[in-house]
């Protein structure tokens, strides 16, 4: 993570943008009265996006920690993909 104020920010916006994006860095852009803004790359925020949408139903997060759990412990089964078309 890096912390960085407005002007510097806005003088080298293509420098964090890049570290962003090809470093998965997060970005903070301090501002006064604490109105930070955080900058992700669109792959970093998509990933935060699906993560809450996972963890929102308990029931299916649940579930999927079950799962992972069963392949740690060897348990999965290997299935053929059908395809109906």
């Amino acid at each position: 993570m890096i912390a960085i104020n407005y002007t510097t920010a806005r003088e080298h916006f293509k420098k964090y943008c890049d570290a962003a994006v090809h470093d998965s860095e997060t970005i903070i852009v301090t501002r006064k009265q604490d109105e930070n803004v955080v900058i992700l790359s669109e792959a970093e925020y998509n990933n935060l996006m699906e993560n809450l949408y996972i963890r929102s139903d308990t029931a299916d997060y649940e579930r999927l920690l079950k799962s992972i759990d069963q392949l740690k412990r060897g348990k999965g089964t290997k299935r053929e993909l059908v395809d109906h078309g």
